[in-house]
């Protein structure tokens, strides 16, 4: 029984994250923390505009 709380708690958690990602998405923000010149797909990151 145990096992299950805990698997909700989890999945509850799983499904909050992926709306917050989502609404972010839909609002223009991104997961990118907007330091080009250390970032290793800098190269071809529409953001930076160095592609």
């Amino acid at each position: 029984m145990g096992s299950y709380i805990v698997g909700g708690i989890v999945l509850v958690i799983v499904i909050m994250v992926i709306i917050y990602l989502v609404k972010s998405k839909k609002n223009g923000k991104s997961s990118c923390g907007g330091s080009c010149m250390s970032c290793p797909m800098g190269d071809g990151c529409r953001r930076c505009g160095r592609k």
